[in-house]
């Protein structure tokens, strides 16, 4: 893992003025044939250089929460890049079952892509970047710090930066005691798996959660055509947002983010 943190709860672009978000596109690492990306990047005011995050979305795509997380990350002086990998490969996002973005690998490329991106760029400190992922893209979030993965990566060719990504932090890739989509039992066992490895991870379950519990306003309700992925032949699974898991898991992120990502190092 090289001592990276996780917590568990050819570069073109347009001007971004402080403050505002800009969309920008980016390169991907695939080896030979790398994909454009495209994204939005929220900078803080300030010419910085600032801790930045690369938000990974899940099977739904870029939504609104999505955003909202970019914004919040904004304001607490984060930059924050959100990342559309769907978009640019006319994938559909509709969570009905499959992997929605191509090879296994795609997503995984695109975040080190990010990376490479935000790295480049002066108000940035290339060695404070932290990945943040919901559901499907927690798990890429996971996978970017993960020692397995990376290796993976770089025998198949991929150039991976010298500095890589510092931190990561993942929502509900399992981790709500009552989540029907992404069983907690799962993401116990990937943490159990990566402290085995040397990692420092922090597994916080919110007990009687579901899946988008951080997603403001969402009431609760069955998907019916979503397959439990876990579960094969069943389907419905269960979202609702939870102010009070939804406000613990904020002060976590903002904690943490905290002491990994503006802490001064020790000298």
């Amino acid at each position: 893992m090289n001592g990276r943190r996780l917590a568990l709860v050819a570069v073109v672009a347009t001007a971004v003025m402080a403050g505002c978000a800009g969309k920008i596109a980016f390169d991907n690492v695939t080896p030979g044939t790398p994909q454009r990306i495209e994204g939005k990047l929220y900078k803080p005011d300030g010419r910085g250089p600032f801790p930045a995050l690369v938000l990974l979305h899940g099977c739904q795509g870029v939504v609104r929460q999505t955003q909202t997380w970019a914004h919040w990350l904004r304001e607490r002086g984060y930059v924050a890049l959100v990342t559309d990998s769907f978009g640019p490969r006319n994938d559909p996002a509709d969570c009905k079952g499959g992997d929605d973005s191509g090879p296994s690998t795609a997503r995984f490329d695109d975040a080190i892509g990010a990376l490479r991106y935000l790295q480049a760029q002066p108000f940035v400190i290339p060695d404070r970047v932290a990945s943040f992922g919901w559901s499907q893209g927690g798990l890429f979030a996971m996978s970017v710090i993960n020692g397995p993965t990376l290796e993976r990566a770089r025998a198949r060719g991929v150039t991976l930066p010298r500095a890589g990504y510092a931190a990561a932090i993942a929502m509900y890739p399992g981790g709500c005691e009552a989540d029907n989509w992404t069983p907690p039992r799962y993401c116990r066992e990937m943490a159990a798996a990566m402290k085995a490895r040397g990692a420092d991870v922090t597994l916080v379950e919110y007990p009687g959660a579901y899946h988008y519990f951080d997603v403001v306003g969402q009431k609760k309700e069955v998907l019916k055509d979503i397959e439990q992925p876990y579960t094969p032949g069943t389907f419905g699974v269960t979202v609702a947002y939870d102010p009070a898991a939804a406000a613990d898991a904020s002060r976590r992120l903002e904690d943490f983010l905290t002491r990994t990502l503006k802490a001064t190092p020790a000298r």
